[in-house]
């Protein structure tokens, strides 16, 4: 009986580059258990460094599929073992590493459906893939597949207007068509290609589960406006490969009940339901609560600019996404590479490399620094395609020396944000007037 009164609760999953990470929430959005696999630290026999495969040329990267695999099977017996009750969870959903791709082997679908409980899920699997170490984000091998996409489509530009994206290395569309033209033999043997997500959400499903309207939108190959596969994306990519696709949907769809695998060996309910999964950007958003009009903005080595956007404007920089909150508006991705990196070569130099002497310097200093702006690129930055450090007075003249060290940080600071909120208004964002109301 204490089994049966188990508060409900819900399981997302996280399959990220580094890690697999587990989360149980209750009804009140109360985290209840955390959990996480390392797949360099507790995989070691895939010999990975930072989850990955970095080839001789330094521009394919890639992970053995079998790993994810095997990490799912790992933390699910870590939670077993620490007396976690599956048989409370009422429902599960992920994110995985967006553009990474997984390709199963034609009668994989089989062996997938009638997995035995009795087996981890890494050895019933361990021939299903084609290929055998999946291609990932950090990819950029695909430079020919990219132009000639771009070309089969009449341009950059009208590649963006359709997909969201100009063609990207790391978008799996390229991804594909470089294994269709190295491999011909494994395309053909492949049944279905998978995202990292769609991929995940298959193994608790026991059926190939479809992608989702957002991370399908970080394919090159989805018409965002009619969230249906681009048949001229698709032909410039490789041949029949719709079929092996499947068709899109919404990304907070329910695709069934867990399958049979789960519920044996580990107690799941029957009735516990999978939701599409989606890609990690997405998910973000979906995390964060963002509502239209909000901006999030994600302070790293890169900096990454997430916005809801109504009426989208695709540029050749930046990409519009599918929302996975409401498939019917869009959300904008921006990246800029000169981040934190950046503001610490500025705080070293400025304030002695002390962030509290930064923000004093900042808060001396008025906003708007009497007109004085400055760019800030130590590396080629991404949008604008600029490098260097510029800097101009209050009458736009180009300034030769430094600026003093607490315009410098401002500078800095506000042309940063500045930059951002430029590059968001040309995708489409509106700032919407401050009403005086707080």
């Amino acid at each position: 009986p204490g089994r049966a009164m188990a508060a409900p609760c819900y399981l997302g999953w996280d399959f990220s580059t580094q890690q697999l990470k587990v989360i149980a929430i209750d009804e009140q959005l109360r985290v209840i258990y955390e959990d996480n696999v390392h797949f360099d630290k507790d995989l070691p026999e895939f010999k990975t460094q930072g989850g990955v495969y970095i080839q001789s040329d330094r521009l394919t990267v890639t992970s053995p599929v079998l790993m994810w695999v095997k990490a799912l099977d790992m933390i699910l017996e870590k939670m077993k073992s620490s007396g976690f009750n599956f048989s409370q969870v009422r429902a599960l959903s992920g994110a995985g590493q967006q553009h990474g791709s997984v390709y199963w082997k034609k009668g994989s679908i089989q062996v997938l459906k009638n997995a035995s409980p009795e087996l981890p899920l890494h050895q019933s699997l361990k021939a299903c893939f084609s290929v055998s170490n999946s291609p990932i984000w950090m990819d950029s091998s695909t430079t020919s597949q990219c132009s000639a996409l771009e070309k089969a489509v009449g341009g950059a530009q009208h590649l963006a207007s359709i997909t969201g994206s100009r063609a990207y290395e790391r978008f799996t569309g390229n991804q594909i068509a470089k294994i269709y033209s190295q491999n011909p033999e494994v395309y053909v043997q492949t049944e279905r290609i998978s995202l990292v997500s769609s991929f995940a959400a298959s193994l608790f499903l026991g059926a190939y589960a479809p992608i989702d309207y957002s991370d399908g939108s970080g394919m090159n190959l989805l018409q965002i406006w009619e969230k249906v596969w681009s048949v001229s994306c698709l032909d410039a990519c490789a041949p029949g490969l719709e079929e092996k696709l499947g068709c899109p949907i919404p990304s907070h769809s329910v695709l069934g009940p867990i399958s049979p695998y789960f519920t044996q060996r580990y107690g799941f309910s029957p009735d516990c339901k999978i939701v599409a999964f989606t890609g990690d950007n997405p998910a973000s958003l979906a995390g964060m609560r963002l509502q239209e009009g909000d901006i999030a903005i994600s302070l790293g080595t890169s900096d990454t600019l997430f916005l809801w956007i109504q009426d989208p404007t695709p540029a050749l920089e930046g990409h519009i996404l599918c929302n996975p909150v409401d498939s019917q508006t869009y959300m904008a991705l921006l990246c800029f590479k000169n981040g934190s990196l950046m503001r610490e070569r500025i705080r070293d130099n400025c304030a002695s490399g002390s962030w509290d002497e930064f923000s004093k310097a900042l808060s001396s200093t008025v906003a708007g620094n009497n007109g004085n702006l400055g760019f800030y690129f130590d590396v080629m930055e991404i949008t604008p395609e600029a490098v260097g450090i510029h800097r101009f007075d209050r009458d736009n003249r180009k300034v030769v020396s430094d600026f003093p060290k607490e315009v410098e940080i401002r500078a800095l600071i506000e042309g940063q944000f500045l930059a951002k909120r430029i590059h968001a208004e040309k995708l489409g964002y509106k700032v919407s007037k401050y009403d005086g109301k707080a």
